[in-house]
């Protein structure tokens, strides 16, 4: 196997969620991460939404699971999404409250012990983990790193 590769860039596209409940996880999106419809698949058998910003496709939301997310199966361990700001972890934070969404830690905390980059950690309404962080802003002063010897996006 050759250790060079035939691509010169690369950088993460669009990610598919299954959903249980199409419309449901549409308005959690779009207020938590401010996405909007580009399009969707109203035929019952085929439910599906595009969600974009910015000219750009961010998930896709497939309505076609039951039950929750098993976190013990192979497969998408978390979602993550990062914002220029601390001021834009903790208003996410806030809204996340707002609209009763489960929290994996309570407030912002960081990546690991003496790192500048952290967030929050919370699950979307089918129980997907996802995380908002910022690279920098965060210190000892928000809390301190709730897990040790490894990131704290790792285990949640």
């Amino acid at each position: 196997m050759s250790s060079t590769t035939a691509i010169r860039t690369l950088q993460t596209g669009h990610v598919g969620l299954n959903v249980t409940d199409l419309a449901r996880s549409i308005d959690f999106y779009r207020a938590v991460l401010g996405l909007q419809v580009t399009h969707e698949g109203t035929d019952p058998d085929r439910r599906f939404a595009l969600l974009g910003r910015d000219g750009r496709l961010v998930v896709t939301l497939w309505q076609q699971s039951t039950g929750g997310f098993a976190t013990a199966n192979p497969g998408l361990h978390h979602l993550s999404f990062e914002v220029e700001s601390l001021d834009e972890v903790r208003a996410t934070e806030r809204l996340l409250r707002d609209l009763g969404a489960g929290f994996a830690y309570d407030g912002v905390v960081p990546h690991n012990e003496g790192s500048a980059s952290g967030g929050i950690f919370f699950t979307d309404p089918d129980g997907i983990r996802l995380e908002v962080y910022t690279r920098t802003g965060v210190d000892a002063t928000e809390a301190a790193a709730p897990t040790t010897g490894a990131p704290t996006c790792g285990f949640f």
